[in-house]
């Protein structure tokens, strides 16, 4: 009987498999964004000298969970004059691209279970790197459509800055991880981890990284790069009209994001799950250097005051994309040589 069970489902292994990892990958997105707020809001009042959240539960770890059972509950309100389906439309497709996008990332060696070896990945796409580009570029849609149906002068204003933003930072994100590809050979996020086996492509690639990361920052909507959401000029910018769990999947999305951004630094930069002779699983290590680069996110934040949009976008063009551009064409030239 058991035999015959097996049987029948074995031809559809790999699509068990893939179904169940995509669940629980996104289970797991899902879940990390309280406990990031609540890193953030310990993170920040250390750093200004103060305690954050410290009421609800042992050191404020139930305040995260206080704060989605009040936004799930709280009453989701539309003006009679927003285009409600694009309205109902926008928060979901930001939720959607960061949790998709997190599909092609890997975060460890393949373990066996059952006798059955199982990727550390959603889907292992030999184009990974193009296609987690690709799929997160989309979020923009979501944020130029939050402000197009609010009917709302702010709402709108948000989302044009964030396309704008989001477009100009894009390119020096995809130059400077194109030098990265060059070095590889392949958009594989797995290659570029197994080419890093005996040491960190920081090393070789300081300026990629530096001009990556910047970038990432810029990409993910965080301070000092949050223009799309000045509280001081646009009240909350492309999400002013949203409010209970509409509000908090546009937060869900910005928290994945980080995530995601987190994790392809590590694996482009870092050496991925790697850990050079410290002796720690894989999968940890990878963890860790991904819980490092969200600290330094937290840090920027508390850190530096939010800049002007024309310096933002000065900054962007006539310095970050020269530069991208000289690293790529300098690496260029000494691997053919």
């Amino acid at each position: 009987m058991i035999d015959a069970v097996i049987d029948f489902f074995e031809p559809y292994t790999y699509l068990i498999i893939g179904s169940v990892k995509a669940f629980v990958i996104a289970g797991a997105l899902l879940g990390i964004v309280p406990a990031l707020v609540w890193l953030e809001r310990r993170l920040m009042g250390r750093f200004q000298v103060r305690l954050g959240p410290n009421r609800v539960g042992p050191f404020g770890l139930g305040q995260p969970i206080s704060d989605s059972i009040k936004l799930l509950f709280k009453e989701s309100i539309i003006q009679s004059s927003a285009d409600k389906f694009l309205f109902h439309l926008a928060p979901a497709i930001v939720v959607f691209t960061a949790i998709v996008a997190f599909a092609a990332i890997p975060f460890g060696e393949p373990v066996k279970v059952l006798g059955q070896e199982i990727g550390l990945w959603v889907a292992d796409v030999n184009i990974g790197l193009l296609f987690v580009f690709a799929i997160s570029g989309m979020g923009v849609y979501g944020m130029v459509l939050a402000g197009l149906s609010s009917n709302n002068k702010y709402s709108l204003m948000g989302g044009l800055r964030s396309s704008a933003q989001m477009i100009s930072y894009e390119l020096t994100l995809g130059l400077s991880a194109l030098s990265i590809v060059v070095l590889t050979g392949s958009l594989s996020l797995i290659d570029m981890v197994n080419v890093q086996g005996s040491y960190p492509n920081i090393l070789i690639q300081p300026l990629a990284f530096l001009l990556f990361f910047i970038a990432g920052v810029a990409e993910t909507n965080r301070a000092p790069f949050d223009l799309p959401e000045a509280e001081q000029e646009l009240v909350a910018g492309f999400h002013t009209e949203y409010t209970g769990m509409k509000f908090a999947m546009f937060f869900m999305g910005e928290y994945i994001n980080m995530v995601t951004m987190s994790a392809l630094v590590t694996l482009l930069f870092l050496g991925g799950w790697n850990s050079y002779g410290i002796p720690v699983w894989p999968i940890l290590a990878f963890a860790g250097k991904v819980l490092f680069l969200l600290c330094v996110f937290i840090w920027l934040r508390s850190t530096y005051p939010r800049i002007r949009y024309d310096r933002l976008m000065t900054f962007g063009w006539k310095v970050l994309l020269p530069l991208s551009l000289l690293n790529l064409l300098v690496t260029s030239v000494l691997v053919v040589l």
